[in-house]
């Protein structure tokens, strides 16, 4: 089943909503999008999310994307995220979408 139009901007909301400083995790949004996947958020993340705070998405155990850790940790060192060694700390740092 495609992805629609309506399931793409309720991603964009989300991920615009995660508070600097904070993060939140794939399968959180897709949960909170009511998708079926994570792996559709990182499709969405990867084709349109330039105008995003796209550094706040993560993966659940707290790593950057592979090809962004130097910069997605920094940006979110740069906001005071609670970050240990080469992971965020998602105790402290994860966001909750409210139900």
């Amino acid at each position: 089943m495609p992805t629609t139009d309506a399931q793409i901007e309720r991603v964009r909301e989300l991920v615009a909503a995660i508070p600097p400083g904070r993060v939140s995790t794939y399968g959180d949004i897709a949960a909170a999008a009511g998708l079926s996947t994570p792996r559709t958020v990182g499709w969405i993340m990867r084709t349109d999310a330039a105008d995003l705070p796209w550094h706040r998405v993560l993966r659940a155990d707290g790593s950057p994307a592979p090809h962004l850790v130097h910069q997605q940790l920094s940006r979110l060192a740069l906001e005071g995220c609670p970050i240990r060694g080469d992971r965020v700390d998602m105790a402290a740092a994860r966001h909750r979408f409210p139900d």
